[in-house]
């Protein structure tokens, strides 16, 4: 294959961070030691991947057209922040307290449920070059970042008695999630990139949304 790099390699790294937040919130919700192993695995799997394109892209650059370096620029930028969301998977399950409150779990759970969701859409995105499953990405956003800022004005302004080391463990993990979710509008961004042939970084969310 002239580019050395197939497609379906991505979108399997797609599927590989879906799956590790997918385990990070079943790790929440019962504490599986198969769960965080396969959180784990799933990085392990997506650093080898990155590895594999860092060492692939100069050479297959070479070889191609200008549309197709526009993929495989777009490539590296996808391989990139799903490696993070990976490492921010395997921080969380590593980080996550022994006690913590029914309500600091329902709040943690749907932040996953959120990034899980995503991610879904980034998958399909990529996979059918649809601009409008990248733009849903970018109102799930929206709604996690919500989330935490809500999560965090409840732990500053609640007076019940909780190990202060934990309640800093949990909002650090809120804020780790709103990262993941963060890295998820990257991905949405190269999508329409890929689709619009335009760039648009670092315009106004109401203009992305569009």
């Amino acid at each position: 294959m002239p580019d050395r790099i197939p497609e379906n390699e991505i979108q399997r790294a797609f599927l590989i961070a879906k799956d590790a937040i997918s385990n990070a919130r079943e790790y929440l919700k019962d504490r599986a030691r198969l769960a965080l192993l396969t959180v784990c695995e799933c990085e392990r799997e997506l650093d080898i991947l990155e590895r594999k394109i860092d060492e692939n892209l100069p050479s297959a650059m070479t070889r191609v057209g200008e549309g197709k370096a526009r993929e495989l620029i777009a490539y590296l930028q996808f391989i990139t922040d799903l490696e993070r969301i990976g490492d921010l998977a395997v921080w969380v399950v590593h980080h996550l307290p022994d006690s913590v409150t029914r309500r600091d779990n329902d709040v943690l759970a749907e932040m996953l449920a959120l990034i899980e969701h995503m991610l879904g859409d980034a998958y399909r995105g990529f996979k059918g070059r649809s601009a409008e499953c990248a733009r849903a990405i970018l109102k799930s956003d929206t709604e996690l970042d919500k989330l935490r800022s809500q999560f965090f004005r409840e732990h500053l302004k609640s007076r019940t008695r909780v190990n202060l080391e934990d309640r800093v463990a949990v909002l650090l993990i809120a804020q780790a999630l709103e990262r993941a979710g963060d890295h998820c509008t990257n991905l949405a961004e190269v999508v329409i990139h890929l689709v619009e042939h335009r760039s648009v970084r670092h315009l106004p969310r109401r203009q992305l949304e569009l």
